[in-house]
């Protein structure tokens, strides 16, 4: 499989509209639903992605079926609906399974159901301008693995053990790895590993380590 060479495009680009999914070229800043790319839609009328849109996403192969590329959209309009500029809940929610389950594997939580509407903003809570650089793409039939970066401002607050951190302005790039399982257009599984390590230390969060020493 040939990989691209390095390239990154926010998630701020998957524009979602109401017809279906289209793709702007990627800007420094978050894009907004005034990119006016024209979406291409299967037989079928489910939203699919044309072969310029294709070439805007940093994936690892670009010989996609329609099936494919139909998945893809999905995930893409799920990024989309997760930008801190413009969340929107219901639409992130219906994008699973009845069953389907969100994973934050790192933290050890799991959404299900009416609790997935919880996590976009938990994120926009710490970071009213949360985004993710996607930085690489790869499909395989139902399963898309992406590996990006959650970018932001730290302007909000962080409840922990110890009480409520306060934000203090300081940027946050923290490497993420985001696994999808699909099923019949769906989103049956969503398995998300975040550098937690990283991403608390560019707030500023820095680990007790001489309390940890002491409790032993």
């Amino acid at each position: 499989m040939k990989l691209l060479s390095r390239k990154s495009i926010t998630a701020a680009t998957a524009v979602a509209v109401l017809g279906g999914l289209s793709i702007a070229a990627a800007p420094s800043q978050a894009a907004s639903p005034a990119h006016r790319s024209t979406a291409a839609h299967s037989s079928t009328g489910v939203p699919d992605l044309t072969p310029r849109q294709l070439a805007e996403l940093p994936l690892t192969n670009r010989h996609l079926t329609r099936h494919e590329r139909q998945n893809l959209a999905v995930v893409l309009r799920d990024y989309y609906v997760a930008e801190g500029s413009h969340i929107d809940v219901p639409t992130f929610v219906s994008s699973f399974t009845e069953d389907g389950v969100f994973n934050d594997v790192v933290g050890g939580q799991t959404y299900q159901g009416e609790a997935l509407g919880a996590v976009l903003p938990y994120m926009k809570g710490l970071f009213s301008d949360v985004h993710r650089d996607l930085r690489r793409i790869t499909v395989n039939g139902d399963v898309i693995s992406i590996e990006l970066s959650i970018q932001g401002t730290f302007d909000g607050q962080l409840q922990s053990p110890a009480g409520v951190v306060k934000g203090n302005g300081h940027k946050v790039d923290a490497p993420t790895a985001d696994f999808w399982y699909l099923r019949n257009g769906k989103v049956e599984k969503f398995d998300c590993f975040v550098g937690y390590s990283k991403m608390y230390s560019d707030m500023g969060v820095n680990w007790d380590w001489a309390s940890a020493v002491g409790n032993h």
